[in-house]
């Protein structure tokens, strides 16, 4: 692709570096931004700068954070003896879309999965286990995708966690076996919620 500037080009070749973002995409986006005024492009690219050195990962349950603790984990009103466990902080703002639960959240970063080279100490499964013991834990309910490597996480968590008396459950398998959570529709999410078993009936 010949442009007629370097900058142009360079600014190009950055977005196109975005996923789902293509070279025509990207030179879209880029003469969109150069037909606006100074201060909206600054102000645009200040935002990126800020969510890039001000964000943090909130110190108890892994998601995305402004503070030390995200807006969840300190706040009065979650349920914060009920941990819902997810995969990832996409999974985090798909169930919140559905505003249907109203525990807390542990993102495990991942889910086990040794032909990936994954295993549970790459994920955050300690802090979690350290959470149940140290914590007023009720229940768990895992969230993870319907995939063998996501039931071989919760069992694996499930083993980890014995003896213990929390109620361990996981979301009702409405979503199709080995779909991604964060594609599924709020209404197949929050259903999945509402009817959510026991582990053990994984076995069956």
């Amino acid at each position: 692709m010949q442009l007629p500037s370097a900058l142009l080009e360079q600014a190009v070749n950055e977005f196109s570096k975005l996923p789902g973002i293509g070279k025509k995409t990207a030179l879209r986006l880029v003469l969109h931004l150069l037909k606006q005024e100074p201060e909206k492009v600054e102000a645009f690219g200040v935002a990126l700068l800020r969510m890039r050195k001000d964000t943090h990962i909130c110190q108890r349950c892994y998601n995305i954070s402004d503070s030390l603790l995200c807006s969840i984990c300190s706040n009065p009103m979650r349920k914060q003896e009920i941990i819902c466990v997810v995969e990832s902080i996409r999974d985090v703002i798909a169930i919140e879309s559905t505003q249907q639960f109203n525990g807390t959240y542990h993102v495990l970063g991942g889910i086990i999965s040794p032909l990936d080279g994954i295993g549970p100490d790459q994920l955050y499964i300690e802090p979690l286990l350290k959470r149940v013991r140290e914590g007023d834990v009720q229940e768990l309910i895992f969230a993870l995708n319907p995939t063998i490597q996501g039931d071989t996480t919760i069992y694996y968590i499930q083993k980890k966690m014995q003896p213990s008396t929390v109620k361990v459950t996981t979301i009702a398998r409405g979503i199709a076996f080995g779909g991604e959570l964060e594609y599924a529709d709020e209404m197949t999410l929050a259903r999945s919620l509402q009817h959510r078993m026991p582990v053990e009936n994984l076995k069956a």
